[in-house]
């Protein structure tokens, strides 16, 4: 099925069917496997034969959706874990050691900063910061040490983007790997390997899910890096239990059409925000006003489903805003098929400085919006009657 369309093979691609000729992947709730004599206990845990041996190292759910997600994404292999920021964790320990520096986007999510800033450097490990619009920061901001560069495109919440072949050459010539939180775009919208980067990364429990339901991180990446990743998380724990990779498997028989819906209601909203006087910036990567409107074009098929706005009089005025919603939530969470806004000064990004913070365009009048499936209409009114 390797010629066949995205939408086609989220849907049809499944693990092999049992005896019972099931026609829907059912669901294997074990935590170990019976071998058939000691013999092919020892050849399996001496990795001379291919099969299970413990869910904490892999199951028939996890390893569907493990299959699933490479091919979507063209990439050779991949590991599930148990969060999107456990994925995150767990490239960075895989590949990291003391000494070693990583070069990473300014903007990133808020554990993010706090694994780089508060977590590897008691373990030795430095970064740096360079802003995805700035290209000069990068090349410049490699040292002898750069073990990595990691990026968000889009960011998180500040819908910066960069150009990912450009930066996977960049690493190319300073001998790096390069590594994309690809959360925001999913594999349907933009694949990073294809575009030159080592490894790509989601969050699953944000859109891939797409309903609000479960948590789970997805690394992906050739067989070579993808060995060492799981080399680490056999022995460190941060599994997917086997239920979570079954939803996750389902959903993405829907991301395909969730996230066409995802991306036409979100233009919509950031269209009708840029013609609104309480609001003074938009950001969303589809509008020709975004700063990197052209590399977006060039690097993703649609937009997504995140639009970020500023609005007038900070904290109090974004707070107001956000109390005056009637049908959004007010929650962390994004990607969900209900419509959402966050405060990230006060949420996702609040262990940052103030400082910090407007350097990643997080201001206190800042809201992310998660632009659910919802009818435009009343996803428009909502904000309307909220702006008033």
């Amino acid at each position: 099925m390797q010629e066949e369309n995205f939408e086609t093979l989220a849907i049809r691609l499944q693990a092999e069917r049992t005896h019972f000729k099931e026609h829907s992947v059912p669901l294997y709730l074990t935590s170990s496997y019976k071998f058939d004599d000691a013999e092919e206990m020892r050849a399996l845990f001496a990795n001379e034969k291919e099969g299970n041996v413990y869910s904490r190292y892999a199951n028939p759910n996890t390893s569907e959706l493990i299959d699933k997600m490479a091919i979507l994404e063209g990439a050779e292999s991949g590991w599930v874990t148990a969060t999107g920021m456990a994925a995150i964790f767990t490239t960075f320990a895989a590949f990291l050691k003391s000494g070693d520096h990583v070069l990473s986007s300014r903007s990133v999510f808020g554990s993010t900063h706090q694994l780089l800033n508060g977590i590897f450097p008691k373990w030795g490990i430095s970064y740096t910061y360079a802003d995805l619009d700035q290209p000069s920061q990068w090349e410049n901001g490699i040292q002898e040490n750069t073990r990595m560069i990691f990026v968000e495109t889009p960011s998180n919440p500040g819908i910066d983007i960069i150009d990912l072949e450009w930066l996977a050459k960049l690493a190319q010539k300073h001998n790096v790997l390069m590594v994309v939180d690809n959360c925001f775009a999913t594999p349907y919208l933009q694949q990073p390997i294809k575009l030159g980067a080592d490894i790509s990364i989601h969050s699953a429990t944000k859109f891939i899910d797409g309903q609000g339901r479960t948590l789970g991180g997805v690394i992906l990446g050739s067989q070579k890096l993808i060995a060492e990743i799981e080399a680490f998380a056999r022995h460190s724990g941060p599994a997917m239990s086997p239920f979570n990779a079954w939803l996750l498997s389902k959903s993405l028989e829907t991301l395909a059409v969730r996230m066409d819906r995802h991306c036409e209601n979100a233009l919509k909203v950031a269209q009708f925000l840029e013609a609104q006087e309480k609001v003074k910036k938009v950001m969303y990567p589809f509008l020709p006003s975004h700063p990197q409107y052209e590399i977006a074009k060039k690097q993703m098929k649609q937009g997504g489903g995140i639009v970020t706005l500023t609005i007038d009089g900070g904290a109090e005025a974004a707070g107001a805003f956000m109390d005056k919603l009637k049908m959004f939530s007010i929650s962390a969470n994004l990607g969900d098929t209900r419509s959402i806004a966050t405060h990230p000064a006060t949420s996702t990004h609040s262990k940052l400085t103030e400082e910090e913070r407007l350097q990643v365009g997080v201001e206190q009048g800042t809201i992310r919006l998660s632009i659910g499936l919802e009818h435009i209409d009343d996803i428009i009114a909502d904000i309307r009657q909220a702006l008033s």
